[in-house]
């Protein structure tokens, strides 16, 4: 007789097959009643709603919210597919955030179909899905994208509402200089008569220093004898003129959020201290605060590490080559990592010290920051060699987050502009912040990119005369949650304040973390 453990092993078996296939939305009938009852009590898999399921992960706690943002787009296509067949699509709003590289997952998603019940189906982590009863935009205005059925640009910008423009400005603008040419929306905006409409896109055009375009639609609408008032939707103007044509959205979305953020960091973040004199002795103090800093970047990300490990590492007494303890041991292997890391990014910092430009040490660095975070973990044969080539290959998702960071192909367009931006901004207190944010948005690696994150930080806070800051674990709260309003919500004065707090209390010489 097979025993309890083999049973739950080919239930998960049955459960991989269907993920080996592409199935994230687990229906009832996809398994068996006894392997789905075991999946559900043995936590692998999760009820989204009456006959629906996701996979999960046995080892997160109760109310965790990570395995459903992660699947969330992939379960409302799947879903949709099943109830409504091809005949459903996503408001021309949610189409519009989708073609402006916006993913973060919303508190109710909004589906237009001829079948809709006009209620919403209630989903885990309090969102929710709305179906509402309406006709479909014509088949020539429709589109699908990973799986998703939604509106074509053109068709989502004329038929979103005006309030998007204020409200969503930044989508709004990384969205408008996809357009081509005046004819992609013409068509659509001369066929229905649509001359309020056509003000409000000429309006939207010329605010981002699209003249050309916004006069073509005018003048286009008014020889077909329409009566056309053009008006700004906007609050304010364009921070700056957006390039013609920008083929990436993600591009112009991270220009935007800089401009934006950086006019509220300002008056938030401490000044920057006078130029550092003494380099040495400023090495010294961060060779000196190494213990501690270790102790709180991996204890942020979960690794249970302690003052004894991290001291065994920096002596050596760690060898995963002889002790086969050592090589098994994952926590000690994100500290070797970390030590050695740590060690590059000191130089990184000397060089700032010195006077060379923060963005481009950082953009020459910080490939070497992540080789040795990971060499260890590579050496011993628990991270693919692969995986040190560079920028992730694949998606990735940030524990408890409702933001989905971009694609990989949207990776390598972000990142030579972040570094691009911090080369540029002449403002510490920017590099600090947005250096910070920017780069943990992207999440460019498949792992360490809070790390990263932080290394970067430091070097930005070195340039600007600013003392090593520590982020301590006990405000990981704080901290996360001031990141996600930041993502989500485009709010970065939580996570300025955050900073500046902890920065102003280290130049006042207050006590900072410790290690227990």
């Amino acid at each position: 007789m097979a025993t309890p453990s083999e049973k739950l092993a080919e239930s998960v078996k049955a459960l991989k097959e269907l993920q080996d296939i592409g199935v994230v939305a687990v229906r009832s009938a996809d398994l068996s009643r006894t392997h789905r009852e075991r999946l559900l009590r043995n936590g692998f898999l999760q009820e989204v709603m009456k006959g629906w399921y996701v996979a999960s992960d046995p080892e997160q706690r109760k109310g965790e919210s990570t395995g459903w943002y992660a699947s969330f787009w992939d379960f409302c296509a799947s879903y949709l597919e099943e109830r409504f067949g091809t005949h459903w699509c996503l408001s021309p709003e949610q189409s519009l955030f989708l073609h402006a590289g916006n993913r973060t997952v919303p508190q109710q998603l909004l589906v237009r179909t001829p079948k809709g019940g006009n209620k919403p189906n209630n989903l885990p982590q309090n969102t929710s899905l709305l179906d509402v009863k309406l006709d479909l935009p014509d088949k020539q205005h429709r589109e699908q994208t990973n799986k998703l059925r939604i509106y074509s640009l053109p068709a989502s910008l004329v038929f979103s509402g005006p309030r998007l423009f204020r409200q969503n400005s930044t989508d709004a603008r990384a969205a408008l200089p996809m357009i081509q040419d005046a004819s992609d929306v013409l068509a659509i905006l001369l066929d229905g008569g649509h001359s309020r409409i056509a003000g409000r896109l000429a309006g939207a055009f010329r605010n981002i220093g699209r003249a050309k375009t916004a006069d073509e639609i005018i003048d286009t609408m008014k020889s077909a004898d329409y009566d056309v008032r053009e008006i700004d939707p906007f609050d304010e103007q364009a921070p700056f003129a957006v390039a013609t044509r920008e083929p990436s959205p993600y591009v112009t979305r991270v220009k935007l959020m800089w401009h934006a953020m950086r006019e509220e960091i300002v008056p938030i973040f401490p000044e920057a201290p006078k130029a550092t004199k003494d380099i040495d002795a400023y090495m010294k103090r961060v060779e000196g605060i190494y213990v501690t800093d270790a102790y709180h970047s991996l204890s942020i990300e979960g690794y249970r590490v302690s003052a004894e490990l991290i001291e065994r590492v920096r002596e050596g007494v760690w060898d995963p080559d002889k002790n086969e303890e050592d090589r098994e041991q994952r926590n000690a292997l994100a500290a070797r990592g970390y030590h050695e890391a740590f060690e590059v990014v000191t130089q990184s910092v000397r060089k700032v010290l010195d006077g060379e430009n923060p963005g481009e040490v950082a953009d020459n660095d910080h490939s070497s920051w992540y080789r040795e975070l990971f060499a260890p973990s590579v050496a011993a044969g628990i991270v693919k060699a692969a995986d040190l080539a560079g920028y992730r290959n694949g998606p990735v998702f940030i524990r408890k987050s409702m933001h989905a960071p971009p694609s990989k192909e949207a990776v390598r367009d972000m990142m030579p502009l972040l570094f691009e931006l911090l080369k540029e901004e002449a403002d510490p207190r920017v590099r600090v912040v947005l250096g910070h944010f920017v780069f943990v948005y992207i999440h460019p690696y498949v792992d360490g990119n809070g790390r990263m994150g932080r290394f970067l930080m430091n070097v930005m806070l070195a340039a600007g005369g600013y003392p090593w800051t520590i982020i301590p674990v006990e405000k990981r709260d704080d901290y996360m949650a001031s990141l996600e309003s930041a993502s989500v919500h485009q709010d970065i004065k939580p996570f300025t304040k955050f900073l500046a707090t902890l920065v102003k209390d280290n130049i006042e010489g207050k006590p900072g973390p410790k290690v227990p």
